[in-house]
């Protein structure tokens, strides 16, 4: 039986995945970025992105989220693991409505409510 602590690592890559992810699109946002055509243009200015403080804790975010998969890969089967990860789809919509004025719709929602009820029949399985 796997203890709270092993969910716990499930949880966190889903929390750093988000705020990773979250960031990123509301940083981005904000600074009205108008990337180059041009591929080395294009590149330099990412570079420069990166150290925008609050990109930067985003793609530092993403690798913690990456560090503590590893560890749940530990504890736990991939095929029970990965659908709870399916639940940043269901966080990033409510996210992003809330926060970001991105639209909604009930297609849209219907497809989170699929996401969530097959990541309740993974999991008890």
């Amino acid at each position: 039986m796997h203890k709270l602590l092993d969910y716990s690592y499930i949880f966190l890559t889903i929390v750093f995945t988000i705020y990773g992810q979250f960031i990123l699109k509301w940083r981005l946002n904000k600074l009205e970025i108008e990337l180059p055509v041009d591929f080395f243009a294009k590149f330099l200015s990412l570079m420069k992105l990166v150290f925008d403080p609050f990109i930067f804790s985003g793609l530092l975010f993403a690798f913690f989220a990456s560090l503590t998969w590893m560890v749940a890969m530990t504890k736990f089967e991939l095929s029970f693991a990965y659908p709870f990860i399916a639940l940043n789809f269901v966080i990033v919509f409510l996210l992003g409505i809330a926060f970001l004025g991105e639209s909604f719709s009930f297609a849209k929602l219907t497809g989170v409510l699929f996401i969530v009820f097959g990541t309740v029949i993974v999991a008890r399985s």
